[in-house]
């Protein structure tokens, strides 16, 4: 018995110590304690006018590294716990919490999921729930908890200039839910049928010139292609976006053929910079996404994306950073971006941007003829510098949007804030 006692310690020591050398040695775990309170006040008519939650959320991810050999094997987890502090039946419904039947915000929910990963040299393979960050796919992190997807992502920076993607993804997780759903949404877009596939890369990230291509198919829904061109220098920066939109299969949102695209130059000086930028939705149908963040487009904001059909817009925003008056870690923003021109009466009828309504026995576009708003965004984030708060985050954001009905969008007004504390273990 010694023997095989002996061998089978040998054997576990070994395998230990595989693993340790790159699946452990190479990990990390993370908690990120969040603390968000949102107060949101409508001013046109609404049944409720006035929605405000306080909740707080603990966010853990895991990264491993990965097990030697040709192809090595990893692990990357994550598990989110939020937690109710205030917001009542009459209040609820920011997005911060999920509802119950009564339309009350719940006390707490939870998720958990991760994904394994296998890689070879500098390509991984990602299977499982996880986020994404791409132009035509991205999951968002706007509210207590990150959204998160579940598929099959193909990560690769074999060449140096080159970072290229793939992706097939089945079943999304919204920022209030504590499970994924076999459904992707937009603005008028639901796709039941299970799937977004895309592929596409950036070229020479982090250089002063650079640009990407990304190619994507929401299933029996859109194609969608995107292009973007960027360059820097010192002090100037010029970022332009173009998306291309097609339907595709059994066209669950209709007819679309649609261009968006954006033009934004950004003038740095001393510790302030001045940005512009202009935005154009050309089409019958509105610029449409699924995924929180699958927009690159300059006058996509807090609140507003500014992708009515047919609407144009202008953006002014202006960046301060306090650290050159004696307060490191103090940065302010504010930014104006007006749209009008919008046009929706000529969505195709039947479609997802112009559906019949029995009621009325007529179709209703979801935006009328000369829509216009605008948006109002003002923003103070400080980071601790050191001490035992290092890297304890505060954020206090306003926003104000107002529309005409054409617009059919809400004239609102918003209170962020955001307390954020890493923990590193």
């Amino acid at each position: 018995m010694r023997a095989p006692t002996l061998l089978s310690l040998l054997l576990t020591g070994t395998c230990n110590s595989v693993l340790a050398a790159g699946f452990i040695e190479d990990s990390s775990l993370d908690v990120l304690s969040r603390n968000f309170y949102l107060d949101n006040r409508e001013r046109s008519p609404s049944n409720q006018p006035h929605k405000a939650e306080w909740a707080q959320g603990f966010i853990a991810s895991f990264v491993s590294g990965f097990t030697p050999g040709t192809i090595g094997v990893g692990l990357d987890a994550h598990a989110f716990v939020g937690l109710k502090l205030d917001g009542g039946k009459g209040h609820a419904g920011t997005g911060l919490l999920p509802l119950d039947a009564d339309g009350r915000s719940e006390r707490d929910y939870s998720s958990a999921g991760g994904a394994v990963k296998l890689g070879v040299a500098k390509t991984t393979l990602s299977v499982g729930e996880m986020t994404v960050e791409t132009p035509v796919f991205d999951t968002a992190d706007k509210r207590l908890q990150p959204e998160y997807a579940t598929g099959l992502l193909l990560d690769s920076h074999e060449i140096d200039a080159l970072h290229w993607q793939a992706g097939h993804f089945t079943a999304f997780k919204n920022q209030n839910a504590s499970s994924g759903h076999g459904d992707f949404d937009g603005y008028g877009a639901s796709t039941r049928s299970g799937a977004i596939d895309f592929l596409g890369g950036q070229f020479f990230e982090g250089q002063p010139l650079g640009g990407a291509l990304y190619a994507s198919q929401l299933r029996d829904t859109w194609r969608q292609y995107y292009a973007n061109l960027h360059g820097a220098t010192a002090n100037w920066g010029l970022d332009g976006n173009i998306y291309r939109t097609e339907d595709q299969g059994r066209a669950q949102a209709g007819a679309i053929a649609n261009t968006a695209y954006s033009l934004a130059g950004k003038y740095s000086f001393a510790a302030q910079s001045v940005t512009l930028a202009y935005q154009k939705i050309n089409g019958n149908t509105p610029f449409d996404f699924v995924g929180g963040d699958s927009i690159y487009l300059a006058n996509s904001i807090k609140y507003a994306d500014f992708n009515g059909p047919g609407e144009r817009s202008w953006q002014l925003r202006y960046d301060l950073n306090l650290a050159t008056f004696g307060v490191p870690g103090l940065k302010f923003m504010a930014r104006y971006v007006t749209g009008r021109g919008i046009d929706g009466t000529h969505a195709p009828q039947g479609g997802a941007y112009n559906p019949f309504d029995a009621d009325s026995g007529e179709y209703q576009p979801l935006q009328g003829r000369g829509g216009r708003h605008w948006e109002r965004d003002i923003d103070l984030h400080y980071v601790v510098q050191s001490g035992p708060a290092k890297d304890l985050s505060v954020q206090l954001s306003h926003v104000s949007h107002r529309a005409n009905t054409a617009q059919a969008g809400d004239d609102i007004d918003r209170v962020y804030v955001v307390i954020e504390y890493p923990l590193k273990l």
